[in-house]
């Protein structure tokens, strides 16, 4: 089939910042702003890309490996709740040790070059006990989430506390934090009080203020010290707003808290739909109704479906390739901030009380999220698929910020059931632009697609003959500027600009399904062959490098500029050094320039462009002893000293049964509600206590369960049909640390 976009009438909608409350400046003269469609950073445009981190949701050795694999995966801005309980749990007693240690996080943040959005509550949700406030609130005389000057005596106790944990570390001081977000969806969602809830099934008050209360809450923020360049609040669902901090949106096509009332399946949703989140008086499919004109601000995210966690009554393993597909989706549609919640997942921490610090819905320590990264730093397919897009919007973020939405009639009130129309959306300036396509649907498979669409601008007409898989996205350029050498149009997708032995290098990504070719202007020359190849214009010339989407997943980029391929973990610090975090004993990686890698890596062939690197280490395999202790328990036994030059060790458990628990010395480490995937956990942390008595239980399914109440006396007992819980294995996982 044929579409058709005709953008020839374009004309740019008018700019204008937004003034101090949304702008800042730093000792050493650098200065953030905004305007009312994206952030400038120096006066010139700047793409955040943020993800989720809980810091108190992990232990603090891991914390700054974990920082550095969000930086190499291109986040630029760390976004992080502060639990008011997880760091007050008992009333005027304050705890910023160990994993709650903000201070030193933050700075870990602002060491390798990761701005930060302090999410500072009072209140935040995140799936916590009480969403994050501390239970001694529930006894007070006065209504939580309100301006009873009781309560806001106590946020200012907060805000205070975290203005002396931080204070020196605000862009105005050269430090990283940039944002803070007062409370979170206020006047849109809340939380059980976990104290009450199975009794009398209580909430946490949603608020009812609107916006006098998040002016209550900035003034105190800045009398307290929290003074950042500009302050966020998150916008969907009639959230309260003001025009004084920056409204942030998001997107989940997996929601578990329709399990709250719906039954069935999971439906398809409108979040893989395209829509125009920047022009006023268009009417969107989703939740999308702000409070002010859209044009007056950016469209930003926070809050993208980077993951989910699994809930009692929605378990499900979460699709990785929709992650990226909703990027494409928000790029597509006019956003100018991409944000995920969750980037890095975390394992609760246990009160000093031992109460559970999760919610109920889910489970009691592990907040995995089937994240980008895992609670104990795996890499998932969506961390590698991200990469292509989040270089994209960092190289060429400076083209994109500025243009415009424009969609084919109709195109943001397709039928998410419908499968066959092309979805697709073009960003332009009026004479260059990108195509963006997607083929992927939640809850649905999309089939592959073969269309033809025709984009006419003001001077040129642009054919592009699509091919694209199923389940894949694609950004497509037209006019694109290359130092000086313009590329008409690609079935490729930019990627990054690099400077390789004094040239330019613009390195593309062929989609799968897509060929890859390239049209250039007729004075261009092309030399050589795909997947390297020259293009030069008189005295310009730049290479071109065209990667495949598996080799795009594995690609990063070095400080230098310099270009690695691996299917592992790879970190690079401060000062440049290198280290690969492994599950393979033996790695091969390809680098570009050939001779970029020196050290403990062996050069052992050259493959085109790419010098060929072997990097290995010693094999090590840690046995695990397993022996059934009772009904649906576990003993477990790992050797003393099993762990010993490895970087960690991932306990990994296949069963089949309700909820799994794994006990190390009679306190709970890790549990999961069973998906039918592999329950993951991170030993490093424990590595002190082993070999201690570690204990694994499956709660089973109960088949036919019936409490039975039938007694004169005060009784009660379960009768169960049949139980289901099985052990399918068990094995342990080395993860290695390779130095290049």
């Amino acid at each position: 089939m044929r579409y058709e976009m005709d953008i020839q009438g374009y004309r740019p909608s008018p700019r204008y910042s937004l003034g101090e409350d949304f702008s800042g400046s730093s000792v050493n003269g650098d200065t953030i702003s905004f305007n009312n469609y994206f952030m400038e950073k120096n006066g010139s445009p700047f793409f955040p890309v943020s993800g989720e981190f809980h810091y108190s949701r992990m232990d603090d050795r891991r914390w700054e490996d974990e920082l550095i694999k969000m930086r190499m995966g291109g986040i630029n801005v760390v976004s992080t709740y502060l639990f008011w309980n997880h760091i007050e749990e008992e009333e005027g007693a304050f705890d910023f040790s160990g994993r709650r240690d903000l201070r030193r996080f933050v700075e870990l943040c602002g060491k390798h070059g990761l701005y930060v959005i302090l999410r500072v509550g009072p209140f935040d949700h995140g799936e916590v006990r009480n969403g994050g406030l501390p239970d001694w609130l529930y006894g007070k005389p006065f209504e939580v989430r309100t301006t009873h000057p009781d309560f806001l005596k106590y946020v200012r106790r907060l805000y205070a506390k975290i203005g002396e944990q931080t204070q020196g570390l605000f862009f105005k001081d050269n430090g990283p934090i940039i944002g803070v977000q007062l409370d979170n969806e206020y006047m849109h969602s809340s939380a059980a009080w976990e104290i009450t809830t199975g009794i009398s099934n209580e909430w946490v008050f949603v608020g009812g203020e609107g916006e006098k209360y998040i002016l209550a809450l900035r003034k105190i923020a800045l009398d307290c010290g929290l003074v950042p360049a500009f302050f966020t609040g998150t916008a969907w669902g009639g959230a309260a707003y003001s025009p004084r901090v920056l409204p942030l949106w998001g997107g989940y096509a997996y929601r578990p808290w329709i399990f709250y009332s719906h039954k069935g399946e999971h439906p398809a949703t409108e979040e893989y739909i395209y829509q125009d989140y920047h022009r006023d008086g268009v009417k969107c499919t989703d939740d999308f109704e702000p409070a002010y004109q859209p044009s007056e601000r950016p469209y930003a995210c926070c809050e993208m479906g980077g993951g989910m966690m699994c809930c009692y009554y929605y378990r499900f393993e979460y699709p990785f390739k929709s992650v990226d597909a909703l990027a494409n989706i928000k790029l597509g549609s006019g956003c100018n901030w991409l944000g995920y919640y969750m980037f890095q997942g975390g394992t609760n921490p246990i009160s000093k009380n031992g109460t559970y610090l999760n919610e109920a819905q889910v489970p009691k320590i592990s907040y995995d999220y089937q994240a980008a990264l895992g609670e104990f730093g795996q890499i998932r397919e969506s961390y590698s698929r991200l990469k292509a897009i989040h270089f994209f919007t960092r190289f060429f973020g400076d083209r994109i910020a500025p243009m415009e939405t424009a969609l084919p009639e109709g195109a943001s009130q397709i039928d998410p059931e419908n499968l066959d129309t092309l979805r697709f959306a073009v960003r332009t300036d009026g004479e260059s632009g990108f195509l963006f396509i997607n083929n992927f649907q939640d809850h649905r498979l999309m089939p592959e697609k073969r269309e033809q669409v025709e984009i006419k601008t003001a001077k040129e007409t642009y054919r592009f003959d699509i091919s694209i898989a199923s389940e894949e996205n694609a950004i497509l350029p037209f006019h694109f500027d290359l130092d000086g050498i313009l590329l008409q149009q690609a079935n490729a997708q930019p990627v990054l600009k690099t400077e390789i032995n004094g040239r330019p290098v613009y390195v593309f990504m062929a989609p799968d399904g897509m060929d890859g070719s390239f049209r250039f202007e007729e004075e261009a020359e092309v030399t050589c062959s795909k997947p390297f190849f020259t293009v030069q214009k008189n005295d310009k010339a730049v290479n071109i490098l065209l990667l495949t989407r598996e080799e795009a997943d594995r690609l990063f980029i070095l400080r230098d500029g310099s270009l690695i391929l691996t299917d592992a973990a790879l970190l690079e610090d401060e000062t440049g050094a290198l280290r690969l975090e492994t599950v393979k004993a033996e790695n091969t990686l390809y680098c570009y320039p050939a001779d970029r890698l020196q050290g403990n890596a062996r050069r052992i062939a050259d493959d085109g462009p790419w010098g060929v690197y072997q990097a290995a280490t010693a094999e090590k395999q840690i046995p695990v002893v397993c022996e059934e202790a009772a009904p649906c328990r576990w003993k477990l036994h790992v050797p003393e000293n099993a762990l010993d030059g490895l970087k960690d060790a991932l306990l990994q458990i296949d069963y089949q049964g309700d909820i799994g628990m794994l006990f190390l010395n009679g306190v709970m480490i890790s549990d999961n509600f069973c998906n039918g995937g592999t329950w993951e956990v991170g030993l490093m942390e424990h590595k002190d206590k082993m070999p201690g008595a570690m204990v694994l239980k499956i709660s089973p399914i109960r088949e036919g369960a019936n409490v039975n109440v039938e007694s004169a006396m005060a009784a009660r007992s379960e009768k169960v049909s049949a139980l289901i819980a099985e052990l399918k294995s068990i094995r342990a996982q080395p993860v290695y640390e390779v130095k290049l």
